[in-house]
């Protein structure tokens, strides 16, 4: 059992380095698309990710990781020195290894086999990578320059290769010289470091050798930076640090390490030496530090562990729904007493507690979308090349927040849209600057909450929907009569029916008449909406809308004829009573006005074909001249549930329905009362899509 849970914790760990890793690649892609300088810290951080992997891969005995890994940590030293240049090619191989990375750790889970012969020829890949030579004429440029010999000869590698570049770059170098107390040092130096950051790149940190009295120590830092020597002055001074801009020939000379500088304080981590390399990394304490405690406050949580636990609370919630019905019925019997009281109080204040643990739990299980935001950058950047499109992903909102379930089922049909929207939406580089628009295309993805709702919105600036194309499609096959005039959101509608597709050609990402359904399907099992608008010539934008959570809801309780329904809380947008006259019949369907905008109806009783309640009015006494509406909405869409009467709202756990109920439409799942009465909830999304395609009531009222 241990032996899993380390197992476990390898997988756990492998997969957050591999998106370090992958996230740096992103980075370095964007800045040499934009034709800028690598940034070191982003070179050192992908190092990083590459040296663990190497390390855990190891300690465990994955051999096929650790070679791959280790090759890149090598490849990845030779960029960051210099040695090798950042290119498209370089990043091609560096994404292939990442994605065999997580693939290795996929079949790893699954204690699946790996295969050697890939593993064998990607490293072979990066040996021959590896094997390109840089220009040597850049070897002189440090000797020629007019820095102090004694300044280079207690540089490391790598800060050697940072020098070069910063001089490269015809960038001024300053040195910050600044005093300490021993008893403070570690504190203010790493102000001075943070100071020198703030006007360009810290290239090394050195302690002097000059004599220092007994309670202070002087370091020095070198700075590569595009201001001029005014500013940095200004800015160094008012923190009581000495600045001086170093002249070639080296007029400026800092004392020789004796025994070198504290990397622990350092800036930038260097290059390990080759005994050094699979050694621990930079900043873990050492035997001789004053706590061994950890410095991370988190910890992994397993999300099963979190599903028994919601569970649990769900458990409570619905003990907390029979506690408060058996005081209700002790009230009625005796009156507010004084031990009725007291149990009202009681439960008032359990509801209270009860609230804030569900609300840790739930808070405990959202995690921001920007999980999945590189996973679909990475995707968009490898279909773009083999489809031979330039394509511009972009993503805003990842600090929006989700269920980490919801978030686990939303990456698939997410990037079905994405495929969609290269393949279909963005036309071919030479056609846009035909048509004016900017060569590359555009795809992207923003997020937002909206009350209790997630709105997840993917947008391109490509040709849009051919409606004529649709229509003529939907008329061949027999989706709709010849005589038929739909609306155009009804024909983008049609996108999402199983088969349907206006492709010609069939191609590696679409074509084949699958994917959109597939995507409607897996966003209505999480009580999610899919809603599609677009403009010919201007683009298509396809609207997601999610709940937050769909552990524990609060719900609204109806009845319709002998049943008893809940409908999510979230989804209710008012309670309406009208008169029997109001109800008008378009097209067959039942429909009234509701503030100039017209909002279908639909008859609960008769969808469900349930059977009438009992007649309890005395036979002289009028039935009531209104009836009862729900208004109901998911995104942009309504619709009005007329209901017999409307009960009071309570928080329910939705439990999975049996085999018997699964096959029918608008039917969510189950719950339990206050007075232990099982009840269905109602699936909104099921009830509106049912009723936007017209016939539906007629098909359920006739069987």
């Amino acid at each position: 059992m241990a032996l899993e849970v380390n197992i476990q914790e390898f997988l756990d760990e492998s997969e957050e380095l591999i998106e370090q890793f992958n996230k740096g690649l992103l980075a370095l892609d964007e800045r040499l698309r934009q034709n800028q300088k690598s940034d070191p810290a982003v070179l050192n951080n992908i190092f990083r990710a590459a040296h663990s992997l190497k390390g855990i891969s190891g300690m465990f005995g994955f051999s096929e990781m650790t070679r791959l890994s280790h090759n890149l940590e090598n490849l990845l030293d030779q960029l960051r020195l210099g040695r090798i240049t950042l290119s498209a090619r370089l990043l091609d191989v560096l994404f292939e290894a990442a994605e065999k990375l997580r693939e290795v750790v996929l079949r790893k889970s699954k204690a699946e086999e790996i295969s050697e012969a890939e593993i064998e020829a990607l490293i072979q890949r990066l040996e021959n990578i590896r094997d390109d030579k840089q220009d040597e004429a850049e070897q002189d440029l440090l000797k020629n320059s007019g820095i102090s010999s004694e300044v280079l000869a207690v540089l490391t590698e790598y800060e050697e290769h940072r020098l070069r570049e910063n001089l490269k770059e015809r960038m001024n170098i300053y040195q910050f010289r600044a005093s300490f107390s021993l008893d403070t040092f570690d504190e203010e130096l790493a102000r001075l470091q943070n100071l020198a950051r703030e006007h360009g790149e810290v290239i090394t940190t050195l302690p002097s050798s000059e004599e220092s009295s007994g309670d202070s120590i002087t370091f020095f830092i070198i700075v590569g930076s595009e201001e001029n020597e005014s500013r940095i002055k200004e800015a160094a001074i008012s923190q009581g640090v000495s600045v001086t801009l170093l002249k070639p020939e080296g007029s400026v000379v800092p004392g020789r390490r004796t025994e070198g500088p504290s990397r622990e304080s350092g800036p930038i981590e260097p290059p390990p030496t080759e005994e050094a390399k699979d050694g621990p990394e930079p900043g873990i304490e050492k035997e001789d530090s004053p706590s061994l405690r950890s410095l991370s406050q988190t910890v992994r949580v397993d999300i099963g562990k979190l599903d028994s636990l919601m569970n649990v609370v769900g458990e409570l919630v619905l003990s907390k729904n029979v506690i408060a019905q058996l005081i209700e019925r002790l009230r009625a019997q005796m009156g507010f007493s004084e031990m009725a009281l007291e149990l009202l109080k009681a439960n008032r204040n359990l509801e209270r507690k009860l609230f804030e643990l569900q609300s840790g739990v739930l808070e405990v299980r959202m995690v921001p979308v920007s999980q999945i935001f590189d996973k679909l950058s990475r995707q968009v950047r490898k279909l773009s090349r083999e489809i031979g499109k330039d394509v511009e992903f972009v993503a805003e909102g990842g600090e929006t927040e989700l269920d980490k379930l919801i978030i686990e089922d939303l990456s698939d049909p997410l990037m079905h849209i994405i495929r969609n929207c290269m393949d279909h939406g963005i036309e071919d580089k030479a056609e846009r600057i035909q048509l004016g628009k900017p060569p590359r295309g555009l795809i992207r993805l923003e997020a937002q909450q909206r009350g209790n709702h997630v709105v997840m919105e993917v947008s391109d600036d490509g040709a849009g929907l051919d409606y004529e194309a649709i229509r003529k499609k939907a008329r061949s096959i027999g989706l709709i009569e010849e005589t038929a005039e739909l609306k155009n959101e009804d024909l983008a509608e049609l996108l999402f029916v199983p088969g349907f597709s206006t492709s010609k050609e069939v191609s590696e990402l679409s074509g084949r008449g699958v994917g959109l359904d597939v995507v409607k399907s897996n966003i209505a099992a999480l009580s999610g909406a899919v809603e599609v608008t677009s403009s010919p010539g201007e683009g298509t934008t396809v609207a997601i809308t999610l709940p937050i959570t769909l552990a524990i809801i609060q719900a609204l309780i109806i009845e319709s004829g002998r049943e008893t329904f809940g409908i999510p809380l979230n989804t209710v947008q008012e309670s309406l009573a009208v008169t029997p006259d109001k109800v008008l019949t378009i097209e067959g369907r039942e429909v009234i006005e509701l503030r100039e905008r017209t909002l279908p109806l639909l008859r609960l009783d008769k969808f469900f074909d349930i059977a009438p309640r009992p007649e309890t009015a005395e036979p002289d006494e009028p039935e009531s001249p209104e009836i009862y509406i729900v208004v109901v909405g998911i995104a942009e869409k309504r619709l009005g549930l007329v209901v017999d009467t409307l009960g009071g709202r309570q928080d329910v756990v939705i439990k999975p329905i049996g085999e018997a109920l699964r096959g029918i439409k608008g039917i969510a799942g189950a719950t339990e009362l206050g007075d232990q009465r099982t009840i269905l909830i109602l699936d909104i999304v099921d009830l509106i899509e049912e009723a936007s395609l017209g016939g539906a009531m007629h098909a359920q009222a006739a069987r």
